[in-house]
């Protein structure tokens, strides 16, 4: 089984300016994958695809679609805020729809192709995009409507774990599958940090409580804490859950060179974890294993950590 990428230089087109989320990230983690000739050889290549309103609407409001749409609508040869944070242009609902697109590409190579690990080098990021906000440098919720998307055309896909290692609690896909038991979601993250949610009481509503799963992380706790601590919240949901899917929010401003965040991960973290999820895919899920690019804001450290991170997915 090989491991499949999913790019495009179309995620340029989404232009930020000068902005913590701007195109040079993108560069950054094609530029970190190809200087392994030997891991860019090896990936499996695909162009994304965009998403449909119907497959945004599972995760969104229409009033979210039309603001976004809306907004680069109305840029031109500007820019305009959806929020303080977030930024878009002209091609930016465009751009967005491919993250949200590759995402179910992504589904359907493990589900139907001769992939079973796919990491999606996309942008704008998602995890930050509630029911019925744009926010955090995201526009649509490129996990979540992945998630939803594989529920809804694979019969075989009923329960879907969302593991979210970005520095930042991924607070658009907590309140999507809030009080959902067939999607756990399980985020480490800073706290106190942006954007204020993602406390350990924070555990689901309804149907869905129990499964979701925070854990909280003070500022400059030590690596080998957090792997422990990423180790104890995989055992818990181990217990509890089984998943058919495992769907991974990579951001990688975690890490100790990180001008968003104030933890200390390095690569070598960020290999194990990695490892880690795929050997539970290959024993829970027939190896379903799906990553999509979150954060992740210095240049000189994020290619080479994306770089490790679908290396050890190969």
């Amino acid at each position: 089984m090989k491991t499949g990428l999913i790019y495009t230089d179309d995620y340029l087109l989404h232009d930020t300016g000068n902005h913590p989320e701007h195109r040079e990230r993108y560069v950054s983690v094609i530029n970190g994958l190809m200087s392994n000739k030997d891991v860019w050889d090896e990936l499996s290549k695909h162009r994304p695809r965009l998403a449909t309103d119907e497959e945004i609407l599972r995760c969104h409001d229409l009033q979210t679609i039309t603001h976004v749409t809306e907004a680069c609508g109305n840029c031109l040869d500007s820019r305009a805020h959806l929020d303080q944070d977030t930024v878009v242009s002209a091609q930016s609902d465009y751009a967005a729809r491919l993250a949200a697109g590759g995402t179910c590409l992504a589904i359907d190579q493990v589900m139907e192709g001769d992939l079973n690990r796919i990491f999606v080098a996309c942008r704008p990021p998602g995890h930050h995009a509630t029911p019925n906000q744009s926010m955090g440098f995201c526009l649509y919720n490129n996990v979540a409507i992945g998630a939803r998307y594989a529920q809804s055309k694979y019969s075989e896909i009923k329960n879907v774990l969302i593991v979210d290692f970005d520095v930042h609690h991924g607070n658009g896909t907590q309140d999507i599958f809030y009080d959902d038991p067939s999607v756990f979601y399980y985020s480490l993250h800073q706290y106190p940090w942006y954007p204020g949610t993602g406390a350990a009481n924070e555990r689901g509503s309804n149907a869905g409580e129990g499964y979701t799963l925070n854990v909280p992380i003070s500022p400059n706790t030590t690596a080998t804490e957090y792997l422990r601590q990423f180790e104890v919240g995989l055992e818990h949901i181990a217990r509890h859950f089984t998943p058919d899917l495992i769907l991974v929010s990579a951001g990688f401003d975690a890490h100790i060179a990180d001008p968003l965040g104030q933890l200390t991960l390095t690569n070598n973290e960020y290999e194990a974890m990695t490892r880690r999820l795929a050997e539970w895919a290959d024993a829970a899920c027939q190896g379903r294993f799906v990553s999509c690019l979150e954060g992740g804001y210095n240049l000189q450290t994020l290619g080479g950590t994306v770089r490790t991170h679908v290396e050890a997915m190969l």
